[in-house]
């Protein structure tokens, strides 16, 4: 039986995935579409196609530091361990957002939700399991500066990177980040920031992950026609969210490839991070 859960699933990609999950698998297995949000929880798992695995809603605002940590503990007492996860929650932002407003919400959703979710979600992970970050290509140093790498590349462990993350995020709140070399852009740090995240974990646990046939990965899906990527991008002739999934749910139940380990990965290919 396999056990999967999607963070942010209840709209967009985070949806598709939870919707391609529930019909590449069988009806033995269970597909937890997750959110911060019951009603559209319900919602969403109404929409779903039956015929294939059972779609189950859970609440998980990740932006609650013990919420992870609590469903981890649950899904382990319910089956013992989880085959897929998706880390796919994200606050989005418009053109019009002003970031020292908007930074603290953002990264508590987009940072350290993504480190909430791997701490509590990689022990858990069965032989042959896989955690994926929903990441970007903007999730690379090659879009900040190289006076702000080591903030990225120096972090050995997930409460250093949190404290980076940290510092950044109370730039931006006093304008040290806006008179510096942050861009202006906060998708970019927090994007690199969760494939940082990734690099830190893999590296940890590279040896052992890989004898045991396991993934943690980021992933870009690419552009995507949304409502919120229209605010930014001409979408018009991008890939929906079901197209997009695609990729990503090849990643998650194909064979494993050492070389994504700890990678940021684009339609099978690594995205290097430097």
């Amino acid at each position: 039986m396999t056990i999967a859960l999607v963070t942010g699933a209840t709209q967009g990609l985070g949806l598709a995935l939870a919707e391609g999950l529930a019909q590449r698998l069988r009806p033995t297995d269970t597909v937890y579409l997750t959110g911060r949000d019951i009603g559209k929880i319900t919602e969403a798992v109404r929409s779903v196609p039956g015929g294939g695995a059972e779609v189950r809603g859970e609440l998980l605002d990740v932006a609650d530091p013990g919420a992870a940590a609590k469903l981890a503990a649950q899904l382990e007492e319910r089956h013992g361990d989880v085959d897929i996860v998706f880390g796919n929650a994200v606050m989005r932002v418009g053109p019009g957002d002003d970031p020292p407003a908007i930074i603290d919400a953002y990264t508590e959703v987009s940072n350290f939700g993504t480190t909430r979710l791997l701490k509590a979600f990689a022990p858990l992970l069965a032989d042959t399991g896989r955690l994926i970050v929903v990441a970007s290509s903007l999730g690379t140093l090659r879009q900040l500066a190289p006076v702000l790498h080591r903030r990225f590349t120096e972090p050995s462990t997930l409460d250093e990177l949190d404290a980076q993350i940290a510092r950044w995020r109370d730039e931006v709140k006093d304008g040290r980040a806006k008179a510096g070399a942050w861009p202006g852009f906060v998708n970019i740090p927090s994007k690199i920031g969760q494939v940082a995240a990734v690099r830190v974990l893999a590296a940890e646990r590279r040896e052992t992950d890989l004898a045991r046939g396991v993934l943690i990965a980021a992933a870009c899906p690419g552009m995507i026609n949304t409502p919120t990527s229209a605010l930014w991008w001409d979408v018009s002739t991008a890939p929906t969210p079901a197209q997009a999934a695609t990729a990503l749910l090849d990643l998650a139940l194909g064979p494993l490839d050492p070389a994504h380990h700890g990678e940021l990965v684009r339609h099978g290919e690594v995205v290097p991070f430097s």
